[in-house]
């Protein structure tokens, strides 16, 4: 793809070496740092998303809790 604005990964740790899964995160955090597009993680592994921008939790198909990274 061109230019998206928007790249979803859903559950990409899961399976992955820990190694994999650090890089994939330097990855995303990169893209971030560029001003590339925004990236939307649905991620089980709470302590590997705590870098977020933003973050969500969902409970039941409910936003249960939002806050930014200042507030994580």
């Amino acid at each position: 793809m061109a230019k998206p604005k928007l790249v979803m990964l859903d559950g990409f740790s899961l399976g992955l070496a820990p190694i994999l899964i650090r890089e994939i995160l330097k990855v995303i955090n990169r893209i971030r740092q560029e001003g590339g597009p925004t990236v939307l993680v649905v991620e089980q592994n709470v302590k590997q998303t705590l870098a977020a921008a933003r973050a969500y939790v969902l409970e039941n198909g409910r936003v249960t809790l939002e806050r930014s990274r200042s507030d994580l």
